[in-house]
């Protein structure tokens, strides 16, 4: 309250004037808030600064990042302002005469985003992943990346939450790890300034282990043959990225190498020995195994012949052996034909005479006595003349018998003689000249026995 007098009289006065109620508050602080903290590519936000319940102000404005200081910023002495700068912005109010300042806002980062956009990858990248199966998400800068070092944040079940340096992150999945993940990437000289968040990339985790299967069409292996097997994960159609293992005998656990069988590409191999085979499927650099297939035995058998190998070996046999029989007849019929050519040229150049004739008429005479004694027989043959020319009557009578009268001491010596009568046919009488006279001639040949040549 207060109260007046005049100066020329100090002994009158006023009244007391009603109460003035007078409040003082501690130092106020300014208040910062922002509409958002994330600069669009190529746009600016608005921040204000207020004073709470009080009038007159005037405000300053101030920025900083983490590499340089606190700066103000001059010509801002407005409520409101727009910038399109990331940083760490505070404000403050002013008034009176003597400047009275409050004190300074709370920080507010505004970031500004880049025109980069960023991604997220999955490496393996398999559409199908499999619960214990470890892979590495990436983040990944694209579309007019400036030469800096950047840094990276992740948002996910299965990631951190902070700026880190690695543009990756590797880890074993679980059921937890499926959901959507995200990344956003800032430039390290200017943590203020970032792009914005890529877009989700959901992962799927699969919690059934898979199991191989093997298959094969044969199971006898052919003589020096071998039987094709096929091995494949049976787990969804886009899996994918699988080696295969080779296993043969239930206790085995070493795979198989190119030294036991032949091995092609998508799962094949084809073994020449017999066993009991298994596969299982295996991928990544930390190997995830399938469960492993079921068993399958191969044996070795002979392979059966084929019916039209069957049918053409026992003609071929027999048509050489037809062929060889035809030869040695005719082998036999030519050598058959030259020994009766002989035959004849020998007896007909031997010895007319008729002192030999008398011989043998001696010695025909002895042969049938014998024959009647010991039993000897007489064997008589027409034969034709093979100088016959004219196709005449003549013919040979050739009596041939076999002298046993000899002791068997003497047999080795036993001699057949073939007595031989020719005898031409009358020839045809022709006018005006005689009829030559019909000759008999007695030819003698001395044959060996069959014993003797034995």
């Amino acid at each position: 309250m207060c109260k007046s007098r005049r100066r020329d009289d100090s002994y009158s006065s006023t009244e007391w004037s009603e109460a003035f109620t007078l409040s003082v508050s501690n130092k106020p602080r300014a208040t910062l808030t922002a509409g958002t903290t994330i600069i669009p590519v190529g746009g600016s936000v608005t921040l204000t600064c207020s004073v709470q319940s009080s009038d007159g102000w005037k405000y300053e404005w101030f920025r900083r990042t983490q590499r340089t200081s606190e700066v103000q910023i001059r010509d801002q002495q407005n409520r409101d302002i727009r910038v399109s700068q990331g940083g760490i912005y505070r404000c403050r109010g002013t008034r009176g005469n003597p400047v009275y300042y409050t004190d300074k806002s709370y920080e507010v980062t505004i970031e500004i985003t880049f025109s980069n956009k960023v991604v997220v990858k999955q490496q393996p990248n398999w559409p199908q992943i499999f619960r214990g199966e470890t892979i590495t998400l990436t983040c990944e800068v694209q579309e007019g990346g400036e030469t800096t070092e950047w840094e990276y944040e992740w948002r996910g079940p299965r990631t951190p939450t902070q700026w880190t340096h690695n543009n990756d992150v590797t880890f074993v999945v679980s059921e937890s790890s499926s959901g959507d993940y995200m990344c956003k990437s800032r430039r390290r000289d200017d943590s203020y300034s970032s792009t914005e968040w890529s877009e989700a990339f959901t992962l799927s985790v699969s919690t059934d282990q898979p199991k191989a299967q093997i298959t094969s069409h044969m199971r006898d292996i052919p003589v020096g043959g071998s039987v094709t097997l096929n091995c494949s994960v049976n787990a969804s159609s886009s899996s994918s990225g699988w080696k295969y293992y080779w296993y043969r005998d239930e206790k085995s656990s070493e795979a198989l190498t190119t030294q036991d069988a032949v091995f092609h590409s998508n799962g094949q191999i084809s073994v020449s020995q017999e066993g009991l085979y298994r596969c299982r499927g295996g991928r990544g650099n930390s190997v995830y195994y399938t469960e492993d297939s079921q068993s399958v035995r191969i044996d070795k058998k002979a392979a059966p012949e084929p019916e039209s190998s069957s049918f053409l070996t026992p003609l071929i046999v027999g048509l050489v052996c037809g062929v060889l029989l035809i030869l040695l007849l005719l082998l036999l019929l030519c050598r058959f034909k030259q020994s009766k050519d002989s035959f004849f040229v020998r007896t007909r150049s031997t010895n007319q005479s008729s002192a030999m004739n008398h011989m043998i008429k001696d010695e025909a005479q002895h042969s049938r006595h014998a024959s009647t004694v010991q039993g000897d027989a007489c064997v008589y043959e027409s034969i034709k003349d093979l100088h016959d020319t004219q196709n005449d009557d003549s013919v040979l009578y050739a009596q041939v018998s076999h002298d046993r009268a000899k002791t068997k001491k003497d047999n080795d010596d036993s001699l057949l003689y073939a007595q031989v009568y020719y005898t031409k046919a009358k020839p045809k009488r022709h006018k005006g000249k005689p009829a030559p006279a019909a000759a008999d001639e007695t030819v003698y040949s001395e044959v060996k026995s069959q014993t003797a040549l034995d």
